[in-house]
């Protein structure tokens, strides 16, 4: 006996159709007897303990657990049936345990703790919980420090040390007490180090109001942040109003393309904001009145997400802003549209997009092949659908909103072969050329999207560097949850290259032959081969990029290989073992193997490429931490532990020269696996792209 008084959740066995024996030795006992407990009653009790705070709370750690507890529930109630009833009885909890004493002195019993070895388990219910005594201690010293006693302090070399280090930290890392307590003591000698502004809001106790009233007017005198520390200030973590709008105003300092760049992610942070007309919606709108590639884009993130049912009204309330100020505008000084038709230019692309999902589920009804299909699609857009061919009025593309497009070409336009059937469609430009496009219903874009954004903000970051990689970030809009459309680029995919000319190299000898050159390559072809592969190796490895094939790395004739389909980010992978660098045996055969100096220019280009990204690293964190409200599949299952994974890839422990070390293994680790006759170091990565 405990003499404990109950509390929590109790699950006990009813016994349907029979008379309760209340003997000590029970026939129809109410809890599981012992030897008929499983899997199932053991998570049970884990269960109980955890609500009763006995276990420790890790939020990304306990959803985990609790997915997997209920595949475990489902499967012991497929395999063991539903024989028996059960009632939960659930009793209050307390915060300490409440124990049975009789009236009298019993308190003088000798402790129930036997003299052996024995190991005696003691609950504290104050771990974890703050230290009244330190808390009120700090309070003191806070308070102490608001006077005039602080603001000729000066750190000491040592303490200058841990405020630096404070200050390198990513921004995904939680501040200690004393840490805090640290930067809060020299926050006026901070004052002229931009750097150290986001870390000093980590401090501030915001519900203190003079405290919080403090660190407002310090923020106005501060030396001001770049735009990368602004877009963590929009982070779900600052909650004050304040603190956003000083956000804001130094996102005004950004210009256009800069602003497009992070524009997917600023709508995302509008999920943040305290209210539906906030300081961010009016910024973002303002903005987009002045460029239409700005406008289009803003209007479709915000039309994607009137979908979320629960801030739908927040995001329907910047559309309706952009709609109304766009409305207002006249036309320009240069003779360009006014508002109204600049407007409707817009308004006429969700019309066309919804024409698209029409065609396609016609064109999916039909029986047959895929030849069948694509008589379909022509028949349809030349007989019903004629005024596809040629638009009334030319409609901006949803993909680059300068271009023009006037109608489809039927001839020029097909189905692909896969099972969604998506359409592959040349339209007519304005300019008298074609732009040719993929459309798909029935597939989530969005994390495409995001990773093909990543794809090119990286290019944009290694060329200010001079390092110019030949990537290809086409471009991509979702126009819905499960629609969207993405520039079509003229290329082939390595197992169709690899089936019909065996290498990678004999085909590009035949678009590039050169009897001098590398291979019988031009010098300009492979060397845009080599820095494609380099940049793509880099970027895939970044952002854990799974399920690469023969299939979804393409080849332009130009020798520019990209990646396509990211279904699979953040380290997630639908095969086993996955290895670190995403590179096939055919890529670095094509390079000469692994002991040319082809390859040895490849690692090269990778180290370099990865150290100026590791620079970036702040900026790319911020980022990602921005979208950890949307729906995208791979972070909502669990932002935080995404982002970890992001963070770790980075290896920010490491020097520049370190990390080219740990980079250049890593590459090897993954090409040994691939070649037999060098070390078989990890079978397991070669299977991979079998």
């Amino acid at each position: 006996m405990k003499k404990q008084l109950k509390t929590g959740k109790h699950k006990l066995r009813l016994w349907a159709g029979k008379e309760a024996d209340g003997s000590i030795n029970t026939t129809t006992p109410g809890r599981v007897p012992r030897e008929e407990r499983g899997e199932l009653e053991r998570l049970e009790k884990l269960v109980n303990k955890y609500e009763r705070g006995q276990i420790q709370r890790v939020d990304w750690l306990d959803r985990l657990a609790f997915k997997a507890m209920e595949k475990i529930k489902e499967r012991e109630s497929i395999k063991n049936g539903s024989s028996h009833l059960y009632v939960v009885v659930d009793f209050c909890s307390f915060e300490h345990r409440v124990v049975f004493q009789e009236s009298g002195a019993n308190f003088l019993i000798p402790s129930p703790i036997a003299s052996t070895n024995e190991l005696v388990t003691v609950w504290d219910p104050e771990v974890g919980k703050t230290n009244p005594s330190e808390h009120k201690q700090l309070k003191l010293a806070r308070s102490l420090n608001r006077g005039i006693i602080d603001r000729d302090l000066k750190p000491s070399s040592v303490e200058r040390k841990s405020i630096q280090r404070i200050l390198r930290y990513p921004p995904t890392r939680t501040l200690t007490g004393e840490e805090k307590q640290l930067l809060w003591k020299f926050r006026f000698s901070l004052m002229s180090e931009k750097r150290a502004l986001t870390k000093f809001l980590r401090c501030v106790e915001w519900s203190d109001v003079q405290e919080a009233k403090q660190a407002l007017e310090l923020m106005g005198k501060w030396e001001t942040i770049d735009v990368c520390d602004a877009l963590e200030l929009l982070s779900p973590v600052f909650e004050s109003e304040e603190v956003r709008a000083y956000a804001v105003s130094v996102l005004e300092r950004a210009d256009d393309e800069e602003l497009q760049c992070y524009l997917l992610q600023l709508v995302q942070a509008l999920r943040f904001e305290r209210s539906d007309k906030s300081r961010l919606s009016h910024f973002l709108v303002q903005r987009s009145l002045g460029n239409i590639d700005l406008a289009s884009f803003l209007r479709w993130y915000v039309a994607v997400e009137l979908q979320d049912p629960v801030y739908a009204r927040r995001f329907y309330s910047t559309y309706e802003l952009l709609e109304e100020s766009m409305l207002k505008l006249g036309p320009s000084a240069n003779g360009d549209e006014d508002g109204f038709k600049l407007w409707q230019s817009l308004v006429r692309q969700t019309e066309l997009t919804a024409q698209l999902c029409s065609i396609m589920r016609d064109v999916r009804n039909v029986r047959g092949g895929t030849q069948k299909k694509i008589e379909k699609l022509r028949q349809l857009l030349s007989g019903l659908l004629s005024e596809l061919t040629y638009f009334d009025e030319p409609i901006r593309s949803p993909l680059a909103p300068r271009v023009l497009i006037s109608g489809i070409i039927p001839s020029e336009s097909s189905i692909f072969k896969s099972a969604l059937h998506p359409l592959r469609l040349a339209f007519r430009t304005s300019t008298g050329g074609t732009c040719k496009i993929i459309f798909k219903k029935g597939d989530d874009l969005r994390q495409d999207q995001l990773v093909i954004q990543m794809v090119s903000l990286m290019d944009r970051l290694l060329k200010l560097e001079n390092l110019d990689l030949h990537l290809t970030p086409y471009r991509v809009l979702a126009t819905g949850h499960d629609e969207g459309m993405m520039e079509f680029i003229p290329s082939k995919s390595l197992a169709q290259i690899l089936s019909e000319h065996r290498s990678i190299t004999s085909y590009l000898q035949k678009f590039h032959p050169d009897d001098d050159g590398p291979f019988g390559i031009t010098a300009t072809c492979l060397e845009t081969f080599i820095k494609s592969c380099a940049g793509y190796s880099v970027i895939t490895y970044i952002l854990g990029i799974g399920d690469r094939h023969l299939d979804n790395l393409l080849l332009q004739d130009d020798g520019r290989l990209f990646h396509v389909d990211f279904g699979f980010i953040l380290g997630r992978d639908p095969k086993p073992f996955p290895p670190p660098m995403k590179l096939c045996k055919e890529m670095v055969e094509a390079m000469g193997g692994a002991e040319s100096q082809y390859y040895t220019r490849f690692k090269s280009y990778c180290c370099e490429a990865y150290n100026i990204l590791r620079k970036s690293s702040n900026l790319i964190l911020n980022l990602f931490h921005l979208m950890a409200g949307s729906n995208i599949p791979d972070i909502a299952s669990d932002p935080e532990k995404g982002i970890l994974k992001l963070q770790e890839k980075f290896r920010l422990d490491l020097d520049d020269e370190e990390s080219i070390h740990f980079f250049q293994d890593l590459i090897n680790e993954s090409v040994s696996a691939l070649f037999p006759q060098m070390v078989e170091t990890i079978h397991r990565w070669a299977q991979y792209w079998r």
